[in-house]
């Protein structure tokens, strides 16, 4: 048994262990080890560091139990290594150095101790840190390693220290006549470097190099050693001087000019430049210029045409030819993703030498080849049984022959040129090659035509490659499907909205107009594929579908569970790139896939091989979930009419699919059913016949019986009833009510009511019963009790303690009030009830929840206002006010005071509105709900418009005037041309001394306009002509009447011109600029046609604020304007972007980038086509330009401004905008370079990019890989930066600000990416590995303190 360790041991308690190392016991020795590595790690730095005496005993007795014949001793004894080397005497570090290097082992089996030994040591001696000074114990670790191990590895003194050196032994590294040479000398070195690379020397690193070459040049030398010294040859470049790299390279390419160089030689210096170009990218990329060709010429076509020639002559091939090519093509990958812009001169020769090694076949004639390319595009239908037979008897013919892989290795270098296609359309699918058509004219059809590739593996390879370039081609223009929006509809109404910008005249339609969505989402209208571009990538896919629904139906009949999956994959992203896309085609496509569907369960028990995506396992069950998932897809992306001949067959199969056993499969079933539903009900079905009644009959059947069955999975009734809800809101009315019986339909109806009772499946009938309310179009759909009672059910769960049940129910309650049918149905006691349950929601705590009960109580009061509104109701309006509201929860309230002032309810509301509200709430918001009030109320609300056009002249206090405007400009926009009020009442009071009132006046003023445009507009027009402030309050007047004037654009005609010509005018002003250039839009947006070719001629302007306010203008149109806007908008925006963003003036250039920025977020569709001209002139203005950078005298010292910071900032934030909306049409390489420096820039930008970064993981996790090296240098500089000593606050709060934002990334890029800090690999990642080790030591703290933080986020989110 251990003994306990002392809380501060001493080298006493050492010595104590070191005695009972010599026991003949093993697991005495063992215990004793562990006591021994426990008191060297728990004691003080220095508590051995005086004491050389047991520092020597210590390694003396470590020596001997590494010898142990007991394994386990012998690993403990390893493990205490490594808190000996940091807390002994320097001056044992090279004894023990050298002695662990000289150790030979007698009594031990394992030969690799020795080496294991040394390389723990030398990970955990103290390392150097880059950008912080070298410590006296991180210098006594490289010497030992410099006088020590380095002359043990090569076998010479590499540094003389001036007194002569003993002779060295035989290197490490240096090949025995008998053993050859030791790869665990090889694992030694690889972390030498890695630890230490950083202060090795050139004769060093250039000794290490040469004795690493040399195990590489004997031919002696095993493969698995040569891997690892390629390993260590990448490892190794990171720390060669450009002069050493530059002869290493020479040396490379003599080797390559060899006559005579063997096919073994040519293998490992292909190899060696992929391992180069991994490690070191960045510096190896100029060098592709002559080292590319000969990784080429390995695959190229003279290559093959002479290996052929040579086989027909001698009767055989040699095999290492093979594993010749599969080398260049993997080097070629690498090349690809690590070197891109180099790469680009040699796309030709590589996309040729993938394709011919993908039809590499040796077993299989070029002609047999040709056939099988031209029949892929040329054949007909009526040809697909002949070819599927013939393949067959080919199949036939290689199983007889019995031909055996094992002879063949051809299928390895298939497999290495799919993946090289796969690189290819990662790093150039995002602009160019898919672009301009390469990708789908050269690629694309050679990748159908291998579909009939024999070996698997490379089958689902291709299958894989040809599925990342559909998903290319779909990236950024998928259109949402309508399940998409099914799922969370209810969450989109009770959640918060994705963007905080307000869109005026928006937000009713979104908060309340829940027909059109839930039209959408049930399917109503009948989904129209897009129309095909007549160029382009999609255009290229549209072309290719047909010959690749035939190969994979060909699949999907006859192949492994692995290829179906696979080619179901494949067509059901087809479906989603092109919306459907297939309805020529699903005559070849639905006996197949319901053949997968039919899967028996024999199916399951087949091998579950991985797919080559990673993505699961190829089972049945998963073929079968696939499957169903494709006909979901199918029917909810064909119109009814194409579906209309393949119902028969479909629903049957799906019936059967969803009685199925395994869950899964049940619930993915009833999804496809639900959109059957869809498909064979009205409207998309105009006209419903009597196969339609059976058909609709078995659905409803078998959906009712997975919602009463007691043993199904609750994740499936779930989608049963969901599932039900459609099928009643699709099935309601007249032409619905022919497909089911109304004693089904309240069968059903009370099986809703039911399950809503039920604990475990109420959210699902909640949202079941949203769907059925919101779509029901007659009030015989359902009865008065089944309303009552739903009604009564929902309002009950909105005091449960779950947010998301309370906001489903109220959506639903909504619904079930806003429609006329259900709302006929709701007697005097259910409303009384439905508003004593809504009260309580009327408060600010929840503003997601405010507005919907705002508009059910709005609905209510219309008929029922004397059951409605009383002194609750209203005390409550009255508290809602006090806060500060807008967008739609405040136009809810406006609706909801309408109405109770359309039913002469509203008096009591007045009074307490201006006794208990007034001026105690916020002007704007209080003027609003009061002006509404007085205007619907009209004589019942106990006050008159004169009484407010009184307050206004007698007030003294500055917040009564400004109510009394507010309430007075509402009145006049709503009161329109019967309004009594003047422009003088207005205009008057922006000479008020005070800050509020004047800005106040003149809102109201441009209120009052938009209600009557022919009474206000001269006047105003007519007072623009003065300078100074009341020019500038004039323009806010012009901004609100154009902002609420829609509705009066007749009236607004006339004066256009004038309005535009003084808009033109004040907007010169420096502080007008904002503000009219806003008017001018909101005009342009009034008149398109007239107003943007204007806007356009001032781009040649000589005048830059003329030039900066046509650009300002377009900006604030594109966030309010429809599609009629877009059509003359479209034909200018990127012209004029253009212009702007060459423009001389630096702050018209940022103004560009803000409203590119706004159009990326508002209007993708207009700028994604054009984003390649608009993309570089973002770029540029990310650059850190020299001639902006002045320095500034403050006092005797010298301070640097930086006059492009503003714009480097806009530029950042619309590539983050772009990275969000146009990822795929981003050149990934340059973006990533960009994002990269910006992590050295200002602060602000660094914080953007630290947030780009964290999207990019998702994104683009290859690419986030390959840059980790650099990530880590940069967020190491800013870790080590430390702020002066005389910094104020701001600049300490900053650097820690910055810190921690660096660890967040740090720990997300760790657990994203786990491999890449463990051991470097071809040397990529060393960098990050150290920095990650780095920051775990020095800030162990903050990073747990940041996952905990997450954590908790994250918990708080799920609970949310």
């Amino acid at each position: 048994m251990s003994t306990p360790v002392t809380q501060n041991p001493t080298a006493q308690n050492v010595n104590s262990l070191l005695l009972k190392l010599n026991d003949a016991d093993p697991d005495i020795r063992y215990m004793s080890l562990n006591d021994l590595y426990a008191t060297l790690s728990a004691g003080h730095h220095n508590f051995l560091l005086n004491d050389l005496h047991t520092c020597s005993k210590t390694v003396d007795g470590l020596l001997k139990t590494l010898d142990d014949q007991n394994g386990e001793v012998q690993n403990s004894a390893i493990k205490c290594l490594g808190p000996l080397v940091t807390k002994a005497n320097p001056e044992i570090l090279a004894p023990l150095v050298e002695k662990l290097s000289h150790l030979t082992t007698k009594n031990a089996i394992d030969s690799s101790i020795s080496a294991t030994a040394l390389r723990t040591v030398v990970i955990s001696f103290p390392r150097p840190i880059p950008g912080l000074p070298r410590s006296k114990a991180v210098q006594d670790a490289y010497s030992a390693v410099s006088k020590v191990l380095i002359p043990r590895l090569v076998g010479y003194v590499v540094l003389p220290q001036g007194k002569p050196q003993p002779s060295a032994r035989r290197g490490m590294l240096v090949a025995d006549s008998h053993k050859g040479v030791d790869s665990d000398a090889i694992d030694v070195l690889v972390e030498v470097v890695r630890c230490f690379g950083s202060m090795l020397q050139d004769a060093e690193i250039r000794a290490l190099q040469k004795a690493v070459m040399s195990i590489l040049e004997n031919d002696r030398t095993g493969s698995v050693v040569k891997k690892k010294a390629v390993t260590a040859i990448s490892i190794l470049a990171v720390y060669l001087t450009d002069g050493l790299l530059s002869a290493f390279v020479s040396q490379l390419i003599e080797s390559f000019r060899n006559p005579h160089i063997s096919l073994i030689k040519r293998r490992l210096l292909v190899t060696m430049i992929g391992s180069l170009a991994r490690s070191i990218s960045r510096r190896f990329g100029p060098y592709l210029k002559t080292l590319a060709p000969f990784v080429l010429s390995v695959v190229s076509k003279k290559e093959l045409d002479d290996q052929i020639e040579d086989t027909e002559e001698s009767g055989e091939s040699d095999p290492q030819l093979e594993e010749v090519r599969e080398a260049a093509l993997v080097t070629l990958e690498a090349l690809l993703s690590t070197c891109s812009s180099e790469m680009r001169a040699y796309t030709e020769e590589v996309i040729n030498a993938a394709l011919r090694y993908l039809k590499y076949d040796p077993n299989i004639t070029s002609e047999e080849d040709d056939e099988e390319m031209g029949g892929t595009q040329t054949e007909q239908d009526d040809e697909n049984a002949e070819s599927d037979s013939n393949a067959d008897e080919e199949e036939d013919f290689e199983e007889e022959a019995g031909f055996s892989d094992d002879d063949d290795m051809s299928w390895k270098v298939r497999r290495c040129a799919a993946k090289l296609l796969y690189t290819l359309i990662s790093t150039r699918g995002s602009g160019d090659l898919l672009d301009d058509g390469t990708l789908y004219e050269q690629v694309g059809p050679v990748l159908v035509a291998c579909f009939t590739e024999r070996e698997e593996n490379v089958r689902l390879e291709i299958l894989a490659t040809m599925n990342f370039l559909v998903r290319k081609t779909g990236e950024g223009t998928v259109i949402p499907s309508a399940g998409t929006i099914d799922e969370s509809y209810t969450s989109s109404l009770m959640n918060p909205p994705h963007s905080r910008k307000r869109r005026r005249g928006g937000s009713d339609a979104s908060m309340f107009d829940t027909q059109a969505s839930m039209s959408l989402s049930a399917g109503i209208v009948s989904p129209v594929a897009p129309p095909i571009p007549a160029s382009g990538p999609r255009a290229s896919l549209a072309k290719l579908t047909g010959p690749i629904v035939r190969a994979v139906a060909k699949l999907v009949k006859g192949g492994s569970t692995p290829t179906k999956l696979a080619g179901i994959a494949l067509i059901k992203d087809i479906v989603a790139v092109q919306h459907g896309g297939l309805s020529e085609y699903l005559n070849q496509i639905v006996d197949p896939l319901l053949d997968a569907v039919k899967s028996s369960a024999v199916s399951n028990s087949q091998s579950s091989a991985t797919t080559v995506s990673g993505t699961g396992s190829a089972t049945g069950s998963n073929l079968r979930i696939e499957a169903l998932v494709l006909v979901s897809s199918l029917a909810e992306t064909h119109a009814s009419s194409v579906l209309q001949p393949y119902l028969s067959k479909l629903v049957p199969v799906l019936v059967s699919a969803v009685r199925d056993r395994f869950y899964k499969v049940s619930g993915e079933a009833l999804s496809a059913v639900e959109q059957l539903v869809k498909v064979i009900t009205p409207p998309r079905l105009s006209t419903a016949e009597q196969q339609h009644q059976v058909l609709m009959s078995k659905l409803y059947d078998v959906i009712i019986d997975r919602i009463t069955a007691t043993d199904a999975d609750l994740e499936v009734r779930q989608r049963a009833i969901h599932a039900l809800g459609v099928l009643l809101a699709r099935t309601s009315g007249p032409d619905g009510s022919k497909l089911i019986s109304s004693s089904k339909r309240q069968l059903a109806l009370d099986a809703l009511n039911d399950r809503l009772k039920n604990e475990i499946t109420r959210l699902a009938a909640v949202r079941a019963i949203d769907t059925v309310a919101a779509l029901a179009s007659d009030p015989k759909d359902f009865s008065a009790a089944w309303v009552r009672g739903v009604a009564m059910e929902l309002g009950a769960q909105l005091r449960k303690a779950d947010r998301s049940l309370r906001g489903a129910s109220l959506a639903a309650l909504k619904n079930l009030v806003v429609n006329p049918a259900g709302r006929a149905n709701l007697d005097d006691k259910i409303i009384r009830e439905i508003v004593n349950v809504l009260l309580p929601l009327l408060n600010t705590n929840d503003l997601h929840l405010l507005g919907p009960a705002l508009v059910v109580m709005a609905n209510l009061v219309q008929g029922n206002a004397s059951k409605v509104v009383d002194s609750k109701l209203d005390s409550a309006i009255c508290q809602i006010i006090l806060v500060p509201l807008s967008g739609a929860v405040l136009d809810a309230l406006l609706i909801l005071v309408r109405s109770i002032g359309e039913q002469g309810a509203g008096e009591d509301l007045m009074q307490g509105l201006l006794k208990h509200v007034g001026v105690n709430g916020d002007p704007a918001c209080v003027g609003k709900v009061i002006g509404t009030l007085l205007v619907y109320g009209r004589s019942t609300v106990g006050v008159k418009i004169d009484d407010f056009a009184s307050e206004l002249q007698t007030a003294q206090d500055d917040q009564r005037k400004c109510l009394a405007l507010s309430v007075l400009g509402e009145s006049g926009l709503r009161l329109g041309s019967v309004s009594p009020l003047q422009p003088e009442l207005f205009i008057s009071h922006f000479t008020s001394k005070s800050d509020q009132v004047p800005l106040t006046a003149a809102i109201a003023l441009g209120r009052a306009a938009a209600g009557n445009v022919g009474r206000f507009l001269p006047v105003i027009l007519a007072n623009m002509d003065r300078n100074g402030s009341s020019q500038y309050l004039l323009l806010h007047s012009v901004k609100e009447m154009l902002q609420h004037a829609r509705q009066a654009t007749k009236e607004l005609a006339p004066h256009s011109g004038q309005i535009w010509s003084k808009l033109l005018v004040t907007s010169q002003a420096e502080d007008n600029r904002a503000i009219g250039a806003e008017c001018i839009g909101r005009l342009t947006v009034i008149d398109p046609k007239t107003y943007l070719p204007m806007l356009q001629t001032y781009l040649n302007d000589k005048n830059g604020r003329v030039r900066g306010m046509v650009i300002q203008s377009i900006r604030y149109t594109l966030a309010d304007t429809d599609e009629s806007y877009d059509d003359y908008l479209r034909p200018i925006l990127t012209s004029v972007l253009t212009v702007i963003l060459n423009d001389k003036d630096l702050e018209n250039r940022r103004l560009a980038l803000t409203t590119l920025n706004s159009a990326t977020h508002n209007k993708p569709d207009l700028i994604l086509p054009q984003l390649s001209h608009l993309l570089p002139l973002v770029m540029n203005e990310s650059n850190v330009k020299p001639e902006l950078v002045r320095e500034v005298q403050m006092g005797p010292f010298k301070h640097k401004v930086d006059d492009g910071l503003e714009i480097r900032k806009s530029a950042y934030e619309t590539l983050h905008s772009l990275m969000e909306t146009a990822f795929s049409r981003i050149n990934i390489i340059e973006f990533y370079d960009r994002v990269i420096a910006g992590l050295e820039d200002e602060h602000d930008i660094r914080v953007l990019c630290n947030l780009m970064l964290t999207k990019l993981i998702v994104l683009d996790p290859e690419e986030t890989v390959r840059r980790l090296d650099p990530i880590a240098e940069r967020f190491r500089s800013t870790l080590s930066f430390r702020p002066k000593d005389n910094a104020v606050k701001q600049e300490v709060e900053k650097a820690q600000e910055a810190a921690k934002g660096v660890l967040r990334v740090t720990v997300i890029l760790s657990e994203s990416f786990p491999t890449a800090a463990g051991a470097a690999v071809g040397g990529m990642n060393q960098t990050w590995r150290s920095y990650w080790e780095w920051v775990k030591k020095d800030y162990g703290a903050q990073l747990k303190a940041i996952e905990e933080e997450d954590r908790e986020q994250t918990s708080r989110a799920e609970q949310g």
